[in-house]
């Protein structure tokens, strides 16, 4: 008997030792740190995962392209504008995972690499915190909503959805002689140009946020893009901020019926 009750002791302590580490084991949430390499370069990205999160289910994922002043490689500022601010203002609101990239300096998401960057973050993080690919949405402010154009144009049918803040498709003149490289993928000064972007683009549900009194991205370019894309006939939706100048994503992301409207749209499941 005594040797039985030894054994059973033994058991239950190795039984001990097991369940440790596997409730150490817990899965982080909240803001993230991740890195990814591409062609030999290390990037930085954020993740943001819910409190809640299980991986007991899928998740939707949001992918967010920030602006033109959150550039670097500190992995950290695109989290301080945008989506990063909406989380931290109302998480209960984007109960999604949201893969947040980073465009090093000196350099725009429509140039190469940062399509691979953007995309192969993404893809990690669905891998890792069991996204649905069903329910993958793609947002983007400023620079970054040239980015969302740009990415939903190339690869039609990859997003349910798309948010787009005050972006476009053409940038200014200025910018396009700081970035040559930018000006030979960028679509022409041209009003069919807007057209010729939403055909490739096709259906995908769209909601577009712009400040009429925006002075770095033309009104113009996403009201451009807004009727092309009714032309189509997709769902597109278009807020026009009055009286309010380039940083129209606090008003966006705070609207509470964009969020809902986000996560109702859904890819139709793929055939195998």
């Amino acid at each position: 008997m005594a040797v039985f009750s030894k054994v059973l002791l033994a058991l239950l302590f190795l039984c001990l030792l097991v369940a440790v580490p596997a409730l150490a084991k817990k899965q982080e949430t909240g803001f993230l740190d991740r890195t990814i390499d591409i062609q030999g370069v290390n990037y930085k990205y954020q993740v943001y995962v819910p409190d809640d999160w299980t991986p007991r289910k899928k998740w939707p994922v949001i992918l967010f392209l920030h602006g033109s002043g959150e550039r670097g490689d500190d992995g950290l500022m695109q989290t301080d504008v945008g989506i990063g601010m909406a989380i931290r203002t109302n998480r209960s609101e984007i109960r999604a995972i949201v893969v947040m990239p980073q465009c090093p300096k000196n350099t725009w998401w429509m140039m190469p690499p940062m399509e691979d960057v953007a995309l192969t973050a993404l893809e990690k993080a669905t891998r890792e915190f069991h996204g649905d690919p069903q329910r993958t949405y793609l947002t983007g402010i400023s620079m970054g909503g040239y980015g969302t154009w740009h990415l939903a144009a190339k690869y039609p049918g990859r997003f349910a959805a798309l948010v787009v803040i005050c972006g476009g498709i053409h940038p200014r003149a200025a910018v396009l002689k700081l970035y040559p490289e930018l000006a030979k993928l960028a679509a022409p000064d041209s009003p069919k140009s807007y057209a010729e972007a939403a055909a490739r683009i096709g259906k995908t549900p769209a909601w577009i946020f712009h400040g009429a009194n925006d002075n770095i991205v033309p009104v113009t370019e996403s009201q451009g893009m807004y009727a092309a894309m009714k032309q189509i006939g997709a769902e597109v939706h278009y807020t026009e901020y009055s009286g309010i100048g380039h940083a129209s994503w606090d008003k966006a992301y705070d609207d509470p019926n964009l969020f809902p409207w986000l996560f109702s749209k859904s890819l139709a499941p793929s055939k195998r």
